[in-house]
């Protein structure tokens, strides 16, 4: 039986080795904390357009506004400030396949395509299904999704974009034949994309959205400490949704 073992840290008296390399001794303030993540990954030292494409995906996917996984972790933290750590997982666990968390499928479905014998009809058989395409559409940038548009760039200017990027503009061009007019790309979907051209599995692109989301959590903490919103969000979603149900029952 081959023996359980780890290649990802191991720790002494006197040091602690990081895939084989000491941390205090050749990645503290020698690598950038993207760079070991992308190390920590795949086991392979990052090039230079490899790890900016990564820390440009990290910063893109950081923040949103007060989306679900935010109001769910300033409310847990509005309950319970004792445990910021309660409030961080409570807004972790909204990184889904509707918010933020959309980058695996898409990945998963570009990798399918790109490699199909014959990737244009690939593209438009997911076009046609009828259903949502991870990657694509988004309820407030209607016209372009800036971040995808950015990110893509990025990737370009690096050298990075390849045949998964390509896959992105083919799948984008077989959906807007199928609708009838474009559906922004929106930035998971530039994500996966980059992501899989950067050298990153489809398997872990999740595990990058949770990394990014999980700052832009612990800031929506500090503001919460400074600035208390969570009473707001509370009585709004009392007043936004108000009781519809049966009257009360009339005294005995």
């Amino acid at each position: 039986m081959t023996p359980t073992t780890t290649s990802l840290c191991h720790a002494t008296a006197d040091d602690v080795l990081l895939r084989g390399r000491s941390l205090p001794h050749a990645i503290l303030g020698r690598a950038s904390f993207t760079e070991v993540i992308y190390r920590q990954l795949t086991g392979r030292d990052p090039s230079e357009a490899q790890a900016a494409v990564l820390d440009a995906c990290l910063v893109a996917l950081m923040e949103h506004g007060l989306t679900p996984s935010v109001v769910s972790a300033r409310l847990t933290y509005g309950s319970a400030p004792e445990a910021m750590q309660g409030a961080v997982a409570a807004g972790l666990l909204g990184v889904g396949s509707v918010f933020v968390g959309a980058s695996e499928a898409c990945a998963a479905l570009l990798a399918r395509i790109a490699t199909a014998g014959d990737p244009d009809a690939e593209a438009r058989a997911v076009a046609g299904s009828g259903g949502r395409v991870p990657g694509f559409g988004h309820p407030l940038h209607r016209d372009e999704d800036p971040r995808a548009v950015r990110l893509l760039a990025i990737a370009r200017e690096r050298g990075i974009a390849g045949a998964h990027v390509a896959t992105l503009d083919r799948l984008a061009a077989a959906i807007a034949a199928a609708a009838g007019r474009a559906i922004v790309i929106n930035a998971t979907g530039a994500v996966a994309a980059v992501l899989l051209d950067a050298g990153l599995p489809a398997a872990i692109l999740r595990g990058i959205a949770l990394i990014s989301r999980c700052a832009g959590l612990v800031a929506h903490i500090r503001e919460e400490q400074l600035s208390p919103a969570m009473s707001a969000l509370w009585h709004g979603a009392e007043a936004a949704v108000p009781y519809a149900g049966p009257p009360a029952d009339p005294e005995p």
